[in-house]
């Protein structure tokens, strides 16, 4: 039985309703209604101060803070704990209403801001346990001196909140305050901690892959899946790093450095066969099951019904979790290069990054500069770069030895186990253990509490119990007569390396004080999760250096590789080693590096990290199935050749306009065959003629690239998306398909309607690099039947890849004639791919004034999914922008004055602040601001001064 113990929470009926009272109020404060209410005045209230002084309490001595033309502040203190207090109190100026939310989503208590309509994620999140786990960490992993840094932040934020509340906080903290007396309440160090895993959350591998593939086994084989999961392609795109070996308990990188394009091997592959039994074709879904199976226990004929029924709901719970960073997808990574200065204009190395993630309002990001006037023992940084609001330190940016940078590695670091549960507790090697249970109160602003029993077994708690559809997990799960009785059905238990404490907070300290490639590696030993591609450079020697850590806790398993939902049951395929133990991960000792390669660069954009097998060359450890597939990566790579060709030198102006490259893989690849059919409808055939002629390049005003695009998304549509079941596709697709035969009423010669129950950030095909890979398999073969589509009553039967492209091209054409108009000359990508930003929260739902008053939008954006510019969107449910290169920066080591960045929107997260979105329309464009460093530099560009003073003083 579930462990909810009340009745299910309220829906989005509820938390729609809170917030028009909110809008309301917003209304009142915008003098927009009732007589301009406060108006002006009301708004301006809670912009921060940023000249003359403030006595904070528990400063030692004065804190200046130098803020720029955009708001960008730099902060000077003589010692650490002034240093990281000030950081606080500033991020909270600008930021709190940021913060308070967030703070709010990792400890499983929106419901205590917005209502009832947040009871079901909170359920979720404390069934996961991200405060625990971070209290945890503050508690028994995080040296003293982070704990001290931790806490001097939060007296920083709690010295800002003194005496303020409402309209002093924010516009939105003064509608929460006017509809039920909102208070927030003191910061605490562990609330900067717990905002690592949402961090981690956001970026946790395959999970949705494992999903997925679980759900497509109700309608396609397992040789089908496997093909629209393609090995990753060696033979074509580079991995991070070549030719490195482990050996004795450590991993050695190939010296000489690595110029060659792979081994051609297929590399880790993509597993052998569905895990949950699978039909033998497309249609009606009348096939055998042919998998290899869930633990190789796949029996029945149309058994999987209510494991798929299970995952769906999981998967419809996780598209309702606040995703910070971004939905868990395919779009999620990041694009990091360094170029040694060998082959820069500089003589000293570049290093450039751009994290691409959801867009955000305020953007998750804040850029800031941490001060030391003396860098001594007693203070000992000297970093800007970009911070988290709500987090103390630089995340990623320089100090005045290293720059680093970051990207998603994308390990496989989290597991579904299906549970075998009874009253007593859960089966496990023939035995019954009992459930870890603790009791968790959800407060409700505006209701009653809520109750629910969080149970834990030794693979981790059971998400199944926040969903009456995943409490009967399992009911007709596909087993044998080995796997234990299935009772009233199977639950489902997540293990995820976030939820075992760890120090990736003393991390960060140590990255912001490195000097050496040594201290860079020592401190990329704490990265725990999420794990990430550091790279590095310096500028230390005649060209400096540069380098690459692979960090992270990363599992090792024992059977199965991670694709599919394991028998919890079976010790077998639990990973190594107990919970809050390094015995069962990957040893840090053995993780990938490099430094100072011959070629004279590193690139990570999310694709391989290394070739995983065995034999010369290859790594023995998994990492994952399910990398992304290099198409950024290996455009960057071939940016770089061939500017350094021949004694070419990269510029700092060289890797923005990379940064900007909005070169389409998959055009080129389809546009010489899209050029070649047969086209006799006038008006398809004068689309046609837009390509003609065109480079594959996805400009904002490109007319070819807005046809490509639509053609390119009704391939998929056709070829695949009309193949995925109903749980993959995009809620609201509907299509007309024959009766399963798993239901009592079902008749298999009987046609239903059946509508599709994906959200829009995760529905398929989406378009992504993977997608790449498998036409670029397939278009070989013309007969593929993947190229069938039915009749409609608009276009005929398609059974061969021309045809298919035929009638894609046809469906392009009138889509952009709806979404356009009839005049091509019109068409441009950059109406079709816009930017929106929402602010956060009450600004993504509610009625559209709400919008109104607090979005900013739209922006005509170029660029593309798995571009170098990845502006990302989901062909399953639009072209709207969907993923953003987040910010992007470019750190000279020759003169860190000469650095440039810039920010997705802006430093302020107040409404109607000058630094709301100023820097959103330059970051659009392509553009960076200078970025001072040095005190001069930082001077001449300071607007604003504050000074922050000891109380007393």
């Amino acid at each position: 039985m579930p462990a909810n113990e009340t009745a299910p929470p309220a829906k989005k009926k509820g938390r729609r309703a809170r917030l028009i009272v909110l809008v309301l109020v917003l209304a009142l404060f915008a003098g927009l209604g009732y007589g301009a209410y406060w108006g002006v005045d009301g708004v301006r209230a809670s912009f921060p101060q940023t000249t003359g002084s403030l006595k904070v309490p528990g400063l030692t001595g004065t804190v200046e803070v130098k803020r720029d033309a955009h708001g960008i502040p730099q902060l000077y203190a003589d010692n650490d704990d002034d240093l990281f207090r000030a950081q606080g109190f500033v991020h909270a100026q600008d930021r709190f209403w940021e913060m308070d939310v967030r703070r709010h989503m990792t400890s499983g208590r929106l419901s205590e801001m917005f209502g009832a309509g947040q009871v079901e994620t909170d359920a979720f999140l404390r069934t996961l346990g991200w405060r625990q786990v971070a209290q945890a960490e503050y508690d028994t992993k995080l040296s003293p001196e982070t704990k001290k840094y931790l806490q001097a932040y939060a007296d920083g934020v709690n010295a800002y909140l003194k005496g303020k509340s409402g309209k002093d906080l924010s516009v939105e903290h003064a509608a929460l305050k006017l509809s039920d007396g909102y208070q927030p309440e003191q910061w605490s160090p562990v609330d900067s901690v717990a905002w690592l895993k949402a961090m981690a959350w956001d970026l946790r591998g395959n999970m949705q892959d494992e999903i997925d593939r679980a759900l497509m086994s109700s309608k396609l084989s397992a040789a089908q899946i496997d093909e629209l999961y393609p090995p990753y392609p060696f033979d074509r795109n580079k991995p991070i790093v070549e030719g490195g070996k482990v050996e004795g308990g450590k991993y050695a990188p190939q010296t000489s450095g690595a110029t060659g394009s792979g081994s051609g091997s297929n590399g880790t592959g993509s597993g052998s066969g569905s895990a949950l039994g699978s039909q033998a074709s497309t249609g009606t879904g009348t096939g055998t099951a042919t998998g290899t199976g869930l633990a190789d226990n796949v029996t029945a004929q149309g058994a999987t019904v209510g494991l798929r029924n299970q995952l769906t709901a999981l998967a419809a719970t996780l598209d309702k979790v606040p995703a910070i960073l971004g939905p868990n997808g395919s779009g999620i990574g990041s694009n990091s290069w360094v170029v040694s200065g060998k082959y820069t204009t500089t003589g000293k190395p570049l290093l450039a990054n751009d994290p691409h993630l959801s867009p955000q309002l305020p953007s998750v990001w804040y850029q800031m500069g941490l001060h030391c006037r003396t860098v001594s023992a007693q203070c000992q940084y000297d970093v800007a770069g970009y911070t988290f609001s709500g987090m103390p330190g630089v995340v990623i940016g320089h100090n005045t030895d290293i720059a680093w940078g970051m990207t998603n590695l994308g390990a496989d670091v989290t597991d579904l186990f299906l549970e075998q549960v009874g009253p007593e507790g859960y089966a496990y090697d023939g035995k019954v253990l009992p459930f870890t249970i603790r009791e968790e109160v959800i407060k409700v602003a505006g209701g009653a509490s809520k109750k629910i029993t969080v149970r834990t077994t030794n693979n981790g708690p059971l998400v199944s119990d926040r969903s009456e559809e995943l409490a009967t997990v399992g009911t007709r799960a596909p087993v044998a007569s080995s796997a234990p009785d299935r009772g009233d059905g199977y639950a489902v238990a997540l293990r995820w390396t976030a939820l075992d404490p760890g120090k990736t907070m003393d991390s960060v300290f140590k990255l912001n004080r490195a000097k050496t490639f040594d201290d860079f590696r020592k401190a990329a030993a704490d990265f725990d999760v999420p794990s990430q591609n550091l790279i590095y450079a310096d500028n230390k020697g005649q060209n400096g250096n540069i380098g690459y850590q692979a960090p992270g806790r990363i599992p090792m398993r024992g059977q199965g590789d991670g694709r599919m939902p394991t028998p919890g049951w079976d010790s077998k395929y639990a990973w190594k080693g107990g919970k809050d133990s390094n015995a069962g991960y990957i040893p840090q000792s053995e993780m990938p590096w490099d430094s100072n390669p011959s070629r004279g660069y590193i690139v990570t954009a999310n694709q391989a990290v290394v070739e995983s097998g065995t034999g010369a060359g290859k790594y023995p450890y998994l990492l994952t199935t399910d990398w992304g597939y290099g198409a950024r990566s290996q455009r960057i790579n071939d940016l770089i050749e061939a500017k350094i060709k021949d004694g070419g030198k990269i510029s700092t102006d060289d890797m923005r306009t990379m940064q900007m490259d909005n070169s389409s893989e998959i055009a080129a690849l389809l546009t010489p065959m899209l050029a070649k059919i047969q086209v006799s409808d006038p008006g398809v055939r004068a689309a046609q003629k837009l390509l003609d002629g065109w480079n594959y390049t996805q400009e904002s005003d490109s007319a070819a690239a807005a046809y490509f695009n639509a053609v390119w998304r009704n391939i998929l549509k056709l070829s695949f998306g009309d193949k995925m079941p109903k749980e993959l596709r995009i809620e609201g697709s509907c299509m007309n398909v024959l009766g399963n035969g798993t239901g009592p009423a079902d008749d298999l010669a009987k046609t239903v309607r059946e509508c599709g129950t994906r959200g829009p950030d995760s529905a398929q095909p989406d378009g992504g690099d993977r997608w790449f890979e498998v036409v670029r398999r397939l278009v070989k073969d013309e007969k593929s039947p993947w190229w069938s589509s039915p009749r409609t009553l608009t276009q005929p039967e398609t059974t061969t890849r021309d045809e298919l492209f035929a009638r894609a091209m046809k469906d392009a054409r009138w889509e952009l004639t709806a979404k356009l108009g009839k005049d091509q000359s019109t068409w441009s990508w950059g109406r079709l791919h816009q930017l929106n930003l929402k602010n956060q929260t009450i600004g993504t739902e509610g009625p559209g004034f709400m919008q109104w008053l607090l979005n900013r939008g739209p922006w005509n954006l170029g660029g593309g999914e798995a571009t170098v510019n990845a502006t990302g969107w989901n062909a399953s449910s639009g072209y709207g922008v969907t993923w953003v290169p987040s910010m992007r920066m470019v750190v000279n080591l020759n003169d860190l004055d000469k650095s440039r960045w810039i920010n997705l929107t802006g430093a302020s997260g107040h409404a109607y602040n000058a630094h709301y979105t100023d820097q959103t329309t330059l970051w659009a464009k392509g553009e960076l601001l200078e970025w001072p460093f040095g005190k001069d530099a930082v001077e001449k560009a300071t607007v604003d001064t504050l000074t922050l003073k000891p109380e007393g003083s």
